[in-house]
C-alpha cells in the first residue's frame, strides 16, 4: 500500500471525528462553533449551518476512507490508522470545546 493511503485514512478519521459534533448539534436544532461563525471557531452557527458543515466533513471522510486505495475494515493497519485520526480528533475537539464552554479539559 502507499504510504499517501495512510495519511489519507488518518485524515478520513480526522474528518469523521469531526462531522459527528457538528451533525448532531445541527439534528438536534443547537447552534454550534464552526469557522462560519463570528468569532471563527468560538461563536454559534445555526443549525442549519451545522448540518452542512457536519455533512461536508461526512463527504470527505467517506472520500478518503473508501474512494483513496482499497481501504479493508477487516484490516487492522486501515482500522488502526483511521482510529488514530479520529480519536486525536475527539481529544481536540473535547479540549477546545471544553474550553469554550469553561469545562475542565
Amino acid at each position: 500500500m502507499p504510504w499517501y493511503h495512510n495519511i489519507a485514512y488518518f485524515f478520513g478519521g480526522v474528518f469523521l471525528a469531526n462531522c459527528l459534533p457538528h451533525f448532531l448539534a445541527g439534528v438536534s436544532g443547537k447552534p454550534f462553533p464552526t469557522p462560519f461563525a463570528s468569532p471563527p471557531f468560538k461563536g454559534l452557527s445555526s443549525s442549519a449551518v451545522n448540518v452542512a458543515w457536519g455533512l461536508l466533513n461526512m463527504a470527505i471522510a467517506y472520500l478518503l476512507l473508501v474512494q483513496v486505495g482499497e481501504f479493508d475494515i477487516k484490516s487492522y493497519r486501515n482500522v488502526g490508522i483511521s482510529f488514530a485520526g479520529l480519536a486525536l480528533m475527539a481529544f481536540q475537539l473535547a479540549r477546545s470545546l471544553g474550553r469554550i464552554h469553561s469545562a475542565p479539559p
